[in-house]
């Protein structure tokens, strides 16, 4: 099951288990079962503090396997957790055995303090990227807290549950039988959820920080850039932000970013954030900027509602996926309607499915889908594709490809449940159709996330920071990098880059204000 190579590896991380783990396994007599059994036993013979028993839980899926602590914390797998989920998998037997969770000391006492029993069902597909990360954040919690449970599901394995639960995109987390949340979640976030006092008491927590000489509203490659160069003068550098990697998390296959030929986005973002840590940075994630405003230092106002000071500011707040802004994409988003062909694709096997947008990443969404679903439509708005043209050769040549151009999505078609097609019109005739379809996946672009800015800092009619070569804005003191900027080409190492530049400009500019003497004051920024 695992290679020569994975078991190597695979070895050396074990030898950190310190407490006996079993592994209950429930299985039948599928080909599933037999490659789980296969990997439970490869497991199991790297170290001896692994044992494996069959499980006597009749209501377990099968196949499933869980992994048993000695104080009985469970974390459960059903399915095969290879893929992205391999880590999880690590990651659960490392945690049962008594290797230490990487946490604060606060999320852990928070974990314990739980009152009540929790039990959460992850939906995933094996090809998800942004699914390890909500099941590591439940497996935590389940091996810290004996009364919280976790279980990952590949749906792509129990189709029938996904039916039934009308599963279209994943990660869905399900908590106690009833639906608890779709997409990315931190641990920040599902603590957010379960435990209702956590806002307020993170909101009192930030309050009491005192001002920062240089905060980066954002932790996205631009921000860490920022805070890399700022931390390294020296100077009191703070990051917020909802999470930390923004969108580069959600980018999977990333073959231009120089000195490395290929990585995918998480693994990238896990760099970045390793290489800020290495620096006195103070990270606060789960907090998003709502106000900015200006008197003797910069106040940036959090949805949580704390407010945090500055005595200069970065804003590198990044972008987001465009919308349709049709009839039924908000009803149905989530139920047909998705934005990341890679994490949903598998749950429309065999199926119709349509991406809207000419461009490369639409182009791209189109061929990836290709080789799962039964047929593709692609919807370009404008007379011409916009993908390069290798792209689009490599689309044309799939038989199970049509691209409508002068297309224009004009609403989503459902039947109350879950998208069941979509209305458009031909530009060129003015003729409306619909085509049926199971699952549209939606790929024309970013939005900047500068709306909360919108009358404090000047913006474009695209709603785009205006900046100027050293990352100014029209705010004395307040600067923006990256893909929220007018900054004309969205790339990840452009956003870096001006990260780097604004980090620079905000220290000139600390250095160069004024004491009250008079004379111009290094000291005062330290």
């Amino acid at each position: 099951m695992l290679n020569s190579d994975l078991k190597t590896q695979l070895k050396t991380y074990l030898a950190n288990i310190t407490k006996q783990v079993t592994l209950s396994l429930a299985l039948d007599d599928s080909a599933k079962s037999q490659e789980l059994k296969q990997l439970a036993d490869d497991i199991a013979s790297l170290s001896t503090l692994i044992k494996i028993e069959n499980s006597t839980d009749a209501a377990a899926r099968k196949p499933s396997m869980t992994v048993i602590s000695e104080t009985g914390t469970k974390l459960a797998f059903a399915g095969i957790p290879l893929g992205h989920e391999f880590t999880s998998l690590v990651l659960a037997l490392l945690h049962s055995g008594g290797h230490p969770i990487k946490v604060s000391e606060e999320e852990i006492e928070q974990i314990k303090s739980l009152e009540g029993e929790f039990h959460f069902d992850t939906y995933i597909s094996l090809s998800c990227q942004n699914c390890p990360d909500v099941v590591q954040a439940l497996n935590i919690m389940a091996a810290i807290n004996p009364q919280i449970t976790s279980t990952m599901i590949d749906g792509g394995l129990f189709e029938s549950e996904v039916k039934d639960r009308n599963i279209m995109a994943v990660p869905s987390v399900y908590l106690n039988g009833e639906s608890f949340g779709q997409g990315r979640m931190s641990l920040t976030d599902i603590l957010k959820k379960v435990d209702k006092n956590a806002g307020a008491k993170q909101a009192e927590k930030l309050n009491e920080k005192e001002a920062f000489d240089v905060l980066i509203v954002g932790g996205g490659p631009a921000g860490a850039s920022a805070a890399v160069y700022a931390a390294r003068k020296g100077i009191k550098t703070g990051i917020v932000a909802d999470r930390f990697g923004g969108q580069v998390l959600e980018t999977v296959g990333i073959e231009n970013f120089i000195s490395v030929k290929k990585t995918e986005g998480p693994k990238l973002v896990a760099s970045l954030e390793e290489h800020v840590k290495d620096y006195d940075v103070d990270i606060m994630t789960g907090a998003k900027g709502v106000k900015l405003s200006k008197d003797e230092l910069v106040n940036i106002e959090l949805d949580n509602g704390a407010t945090l000071k500055s005595k200069s500011v970065i804003v590198a707040t990044g972008a987001r996926w465009r919308k349709m802004n049709v009839p039924g994409e908000a009803e149905y988003s989530g139920s047909g309607v998705a934005y990341c062909p890679h994490c949903d694709g598998p749950l429309f096997k065999g199926k119709k499915v349509a991406v809207i947008g000419g461009g490369n990443s639409g182009i791209e969404a189109a061929i990836d889908l290709a080789g799962i679903v039964e047929h593709v439509t692609v919807l370009e708005f404008d007379s011409k594709l916009r993908a390069d043209e290798v792209l689009q050769r490599k689309a044309k040549s799939m038989g199970n490809i049509t691209i409508l151009t002068q297309a224009q999505t004009t609403k989503v078609l459902g039947d109350g449940n879950k998208v069941t097609g979509l209305a458009y019109t031909d530009r060129a005739t003015g003729d409306s159709h619909e085509l049926e379809l199971a699952g549209i996946f939606v790929q024309i672009g970013l939005v900047p996330n500068a709306e909360w800015l919108d009358g404090d800092i000047d913006l474009t009619n695209r709603g785009e920071i205006i900046v100027n070569e050293r990352g100014e804005t029209s705010m004395d003191g307040v600067f923006a990098a990256g893909d929220v900027t007018t900054s004309p080409y969205k790339q990840i190492v452009i956003a870096m880059g001006n990260g780097a530049n604004a980090s620079l400009a905000a220290f000139d500019y600390l250095i160069r204000q004024v004491d009250e003497k008079g004379e111009e004051s290094v000291e005062k920024v330290a």
